[in-house]
């Protein structure tokens, strides 16, 4: 099975897995500190360029496809869970940490229906819509469970400033 098909394609396949190994990191460590603001910037750079990469792929329809509509749904989690850093206004925190989660949930989502698509024998929708279901379910009972601990992380961290 060939998996790149082009050198875009493995610039996106590389920078998709620094995501995921980046992003992953930044999931299971402590929040607001400084590595985790060195993670979180090497999780945003390799966002943009598995990103952009996206947008220059159509091997798989020859045309826009339901893979770029995610890549814009996770453009804009990116995007807002960057600029209320930038801004630090009002609950920035919040905001921060709850697009920056689901951006990773996204890419997992991603990554998932890209395995299943590709493995299981059923209808290239279907592996879709059971790898996008399974994740983000997965994900909305992680974050029920985890963003207030991440909460009052970032709430200790920034009163010790």
């Amino acid at each position: 099975m060939n998996i790149v098909h082009s050198f875009t394609g493995l610039i996106h396949l590389i920078s998709a897995f620094m995501a995921l190994l980046s992003g992953s990191l930044v999931l299971a460590k402590r929040k607001g500190t400084a590595w985790h603001k060195k993670m979180g910037y090497a999780y945003v750079v390799s966002m943009a360029v598995m990103l952009g990469t996206s947008f220059m792929l159509y091997d798989l329809f020859g045309r826009w496809g339901i893979f770029h509509y995610g890549s814009v749904a996770s453009a804009l989690t990116l995007f807002f869970g960057v600029y209320p850093l930038l801004r630090k206004q009002g609950n920035w925190v919040i905001w921060h940490f709850s697009m920056m989660y689901w951006s990773i949930i996204g890419l997992y989502a991603a990554f998932v229906s890209e395995v299943f698509t590709r493995t299981l024998p059923t209808p290239f929708f279907t592996g879709v819509g059971i790898g996008t279901a399974l994740i983000m379910i997965a994900g909305a009972i992680g974050f029920r469970i985890y963003s207030k601990k991440w909460e009052n992380q970032f709430k200790t961290y920034n009163q010790k400033r």
